[in-house]
């Protein structure tokens, strides 16, 4: 038979939880336990700002770019009202494109031997021409600049390459010159 002392084979009736304070505590920590464990859990994977796979859309370089201006303002030159542009003025805005590097046949600026043909026709005759437009040089009459400053570069051009003319006045300075 067995020993009535012997209490290794009996099974304890009672339980770890003893009063209905530790019941409470042991629920309430069946709870929290978990839950806590998942906000670390959850907060371990979230650390820090990821971008999508692939993407770099939040690089410093990206948000740059997007806060970059949309248009710039580009100031032209000044003019007192009634104020002419020089030769070289008109000439480095509209005819050096072509006429720097001799582009689409257009004689190079202080070319002489291109230009002595053309001079010896004449101012006025290279003055129309400018104006009124010649193989793929466009019409420059009745454009942003006034015919006078068109003149003013055609002489500028000419006199580069030699040739002798005098810079054309303003329309009133030369009214009031002949009175």
């Amino acid at each position: 038979m067995s020993d009535p002392h012997d209490t290794a084979h009996e099974p304890n009736p009672e339980g770890p939880i003893r009063t209905p304070k530790q019941l409470i505590l042991a629920v309430l920590a069946s709870f929290i336990v978990p839950i806590v464990g998942i906000v670390l859990l959850v907060n371990y994977v979230d650390f820090g700002g990821k971008p999508g796979a692939g993407s770099d859309g939040m690089s410093e370089e990206a948000v740059a770019l997007r806060l970059q201006p949309v248009g710039t303002v580009k100031l032209g030159e000044a003019l007192v009202p009634g104020a002419l542009r020089s030769g070289e003025q008109v000439y480095t805005a509209v005819c050096g494109a072509c006429h720097t590097a001799g582009v689409v046949g257009a004689p190079k600026s202080g070319d002489e031997a291109a230009w002595a043909p053309r001079i010896k026709t004449g101012y006025e005759a290279l003055l129309n021409s400018a104006l009124k437009g010649k193989g793929a040089m466009a019409a420059q009459g009745g454009g942003q600049y006034k015919d006078v400053e068109i003149a003013r570069a055609v002489v500028y051009m000419s006199n580069k390459a030699g040739a002798k003319f005098d810079e054309p006045k303003a329309p009133e300075a030369a009214a009031s010159a002949a009175k």
